[in-house]
């Protein structure tokens, strides 16, 4: 089936982007404002549920006078929530629940991608091709190049060799992009890879090797063990770029990933709800792209958190989106929105990102080998597997977890066995044959000094110091 792809959106949507990386912060304001009125038109008139939540609003409210969503709320109102009645959640469900038809065009005419339920809801969603061109344009042109003399004479990648690394067990928003993206450029099948980050490291590392890829697209804590394994001499490959995203990226282990590798990192922040919402610059400043979504960072009781505080969450508005209005959607991430301009020089304001602070977990292995577990498969098989989305696992020594689930009585009971069955099959498979879990129900989630929920936790060494 053909991909989702408008050659003429996709051309219309370039020449705005490169306008407005050239214009100054007013214009940026003025495309914000402009889009915004057409996305609240929109969602008043083609949105049953915004039409029923803004209705004792004033079509001429600011956009700070609205009210908040959140992902539940959403789910819940999902065929009241879509601008289009053809499209239903359990369609949706039906076509993502099918491996087979993953990146495959919705009815036609839409990429579909599902959530890893991070927030603790899963949620689906919903692209049509003016917002594919939107990601497809800010993807191209506004990811710094760290080698812009390669890049003008090879600016689609044709010469590189592209990995990307992560979950590949779902329609999650990367890998159906990627497979995507393959579609859409038959020259590009050979070059660009989906590699699982379920399947045993050292199997990893051996496609890896046999791929040679010499750019990487994966999450800080898959960058940081690669890292470790070239060290090693295991990972062989010479990778000149590792991109990298949906995880805190210290400055500590982008040093380790660009010394070990002896290459260039550059991170970006995206999310489901929105796949582009940013990328560094060559100043190692990330830029939001404010032109197309609106983040406002605010404190624990909703309010706005002045230039240079770091929020307690941010509220997300999807400017390129009219089949799911997203409009001062709780995206939960902490923020902060720097108060000066970037010397890069670009109008697009610069905001830091506190989003996940998990850790690869370093167990014993059969004949004594060390095993890592990284953060992001552990997560992937408790919710893909066990079906549990709530959760927080903390490493008590080489051998054991501990699982901490809020939940109590018989739905606790259950969701335990299938949390422990998942966490012993992957660590079965990663070399590890006696993982025991210690079961801690009825709590709630701990938070780290951020304020984030940390999801996994290593055991912490003698006198070591956790970062927070």
């Amino acid at each position: 089936m053909t991909p989702v792809f408008d050659p003429m959106r996709l051309s219309a949507v370039s020449l705005d982007v490169l306008a407005a990386a050239r214009s100054g912060a007013d214009a940026i304001a003025d495309r914000q404002r402009k889009r915004l009125a057409r996305v609240v038109q929109g969602a008043r008139r083609d949105s049953a549920f915004y039409r029923e939540h803004l209705r004792d609003v004033s079509p001429d409210a600011p956009l700070a006078a609205l009210p908040v969503v959140n992902r539940r709320e959403l789910m819940e109102n999902f065929d009241r929530w879509v601008t289009d009645p053809s499209l239903t959640l359990a369609g949706l469900q039906a076509f993502t629940a099918d491996p087979a038809r993953l990146a495959q065009a919705f009815q036609g005419r839409y990429v579909v991608w599902e959530s890893s339920g991070t927030s603790g809801q899963p949620g689906i969603f919903v692209q049509d091709a003016q917002a594919m061109a939107v990601y497809d344009a800010l993807e191209a042109l506004r990811r710094d190049a760290p080698r812009p003399q390669l890049r003008w004479l090879d600016p689609l990648y044709l010469n590189e060799r592209i990995a990307f690394v992560g979950a590949t067990g779902g329609h999650f928003a990367s890998v159906v992009s990627i497979e995507r993206l393959r579609q859409i450029n038959p020259w590009m099948a050979r070059a660009v890879h989906s590699f699982s980050i379920l399947q045993p490291l050292d199997r990893l590392v051996d496609q890896l090797n046999a791929f040679a890829p010499t750019v990487i697209a994966t999450y800080p804590s898959a960058a940081a063990y690669l890292a470790e394994q070239s060290l090693a001499d295991r990972f062989k490959a010479r990778v000149r770029e590792v991109w990298t995203g949906g995880e805190t990226l210290s400055p500590s282990v982008r040093r380790h990933i660009e010394r070990s590798l002896g290459c260039t990192v550059r991170n970006s922040y995206g999310a489901s709800e929105f796949l582009t919402l940013g990328w560094e610059c060559g100043q190692g400043a990330l830029h939001l792209n404010a032109d197309w979504a609106i983040l406002e960072p605010v404190d624990a009781s909703g309010q706005p958190v002045v230039p240079g505080e770091l929020s307690d969450g941010c509220l997300l508005t999807h400017l390129a989106n009219s089949v799911q209005p997203l409009i001062r959607y709780d995206l939960g991430d902490q923020i902060r929105l720097r108060p000066q301009p970037c010397a890069c020089g670009s109008p697009l304001p610069v905001i830091e990102v506190q989003g996940r602070r998990d850790e690869p977990l370093v167990m014993r292995g059969l004949r004594g080998r060390r095993i890592t577990l990284l953060p992001m498969a552990l997560t992937t098989v408790l919710e893909e597997e066990a079906g549990v989305f709530d959760f927080h696992v903390r490493q008590i020594d080489e051998h054991s977890l501990a699982l901490r689930l809020p939940l109590s009585g018989e739905a606790a009971t259950a969701a335990m066995a299938r949390c422990r069955a998942a966490l012993q099959a992957y660590a079965a498979g990663q070399g590890m044959a006696d993982l025991q879990v210690v079961s801690e129900t009825g709590e709630p989630m701990p938070l780290g000094r951020s304020g984030k929920a940390c999801r996994v936790a290593a055991a912490q060494r003698k006198g070591a110091h956790r970062p927070d």
